[in-house]
């Protein structure tokens, strides 16, 4: 089954291992995804994300959310839902 595209890494925040996404589709914590960019590729399952500092379960298209991230990734990198 082919990954759905769910967002784009718009920063990486290097000390704390922070991803910033845009969701381009619904995303929930515990749900599989690949970042895949720049010759590399991390696939790992959302284990929390956050809008401004504040724990959320769910993000809806169109919202920046902040995910912690097993392996460094870049700006630009994109993310997919694994199935």
């Amino acid at each position: 089954m082919a990954d759905t595209k769910v967002g784009k890494i718009s920063h990486y925040y290097n000390k704390i291992s922070v991803a910033v996404i845009e969701v381009l589709a619904p995303l929930s914590v515990g749900d599989r995804i690949k970042i895949s960019g720049h010759g590399n590729e991390v696939e790992q399952e959302i284990s929390s994300m956050q809008i401004e500092h504040e724990q959320i379960k769910k993000a809806k298209k169109g919202q920046s959310v902040g995910l912690k991230v097993d392996q460094p990734v870049k700006s630009g990198d994109e993310v997919f839902k694994v199935d």
